[in-house]
């Protein structure tokens, strides 16, 4: 039981039970910022002040499902944050990386470097999860008309939430991939995704923070992790405009077959291979015409 009691004292003892438990020591920090209301410069400005007992059951109680079940912090508190805007999380959507919001900046680079950012466009979101891409698309793009799709009834219902808090003017629909948007004839300037990618002999390799608690439907992807890939991009020459901006997600391993997958369809296309902050092959960019 924790027997700590200031802020300074409850963030050394959850470090502590973290580090005992091979679970990443900033959770209990997480979840101290979440329960006290506090950023994490007001966690340090006030170390000495004492936490309630109830708030210390509560970031304990959190702490043993953590442990013992591989429960997100994300899925205790509800929230993650991205690209500076906070975003509802659940069991039902992918949990937000870091790694997305450097594609959803290499999309506004590219942009703006085509003259194309303050021009209206229309944009789709593939397999939107809870919105993440989509809603910051629209609040940064600001003549954008924006699309998203999944396959999730429940995922969408998140989307549409975080959408409609966020004040942003999405137009979602369900469906596999491009195929909604496909039905209603439209075509597109920017079209993007982070689809499953994960092959599913690797399932056994994740850690179960994310094998037990984020959707299998938005991780795996056949046995090689390229099922999805082949499918949006045999949709693609239907939505496509003379002009348009493809950007996908994809796993380190995948530089070389994703592009090779586009080339097949797309024998013009300019293609590009980013890499993450961490040098992770992580991103596909490429220009598409008709």
């Amino acid at each position: 039981m924790m027997e700590a009691k200031t802020i300074f004292e409850v963030r050394r003892w959850t470090s502590l039970f973290l580090q005992e438990n091979n679970r990443e020591t900033g959770v209990g920090e997480l979840l101290l910022q979440h329960h006290l209301g506090m950023t994490r410069a007001q966690l340090f400005a006030n170390a000495r002040d004492e936490v309630s007992v109830d708030v210390r059951q509560k970031i304990e109680l959190n702490l043993r499902q953590h442990v013992a079940h591989g429960t997100p912090v994300q899925h205790l508190i509800g929230t993650e944050e991205f690209y500076g805007r906070l975003f509802k999380v659940n069991q039902d959507v992918l949990i937000p990386r870091p790694e997305t919001e450097e594609l959803v900046l290499g999309i506004l680079n590219r942009l703006k470097q085509k003259g194309m950012f303050s021009v209206p466009l229309t944009c789709v979101d593939i397999g939107t999860g809870s919105g993440i891409i989509a809603t910051t698309l629209t609040k940064e793009l600001p003549h954008a008309t924006m699309y998203a799709t999944d396959i999730s009834t429940e995922a969408l219902q998140v989307a549409e939430q975080n959408a409609h808090a966020l004040d942003a003017t999405v137009q979602f629909r369900q469906g596999n991939f491009l195929a909604p948007v496909i039905d209603e004839e439209a075509t597109f300037d920017v079209i993007v995704s982070n689809p499953p990618y994960i092959p599913e002999r690797d399932r056994d390799s994740l850690s179960d923070v994310v094998r037990d608690h984020d959707p299998s439907l938005a991780l795996f992807a056949g046995e090689d992790g390229l099922a999805a890939y082949r499918r949006i991009i045999e949709q693609l020459p239907s939505v496509v405009k003379k002009d348009t901006l493809l950007a996908l997600e994809i796993g380190h391993d995948q530089r070389h077959t994703v592009p090779t997958l586009i080339e097949a369809t797309f024998p013009n296309a300019q293609i590009e291979v980013e890499q993450d902050i961490n040098q992770n092959d992580r991103m596909v960019f490429a220009w598409l015409s008709k």
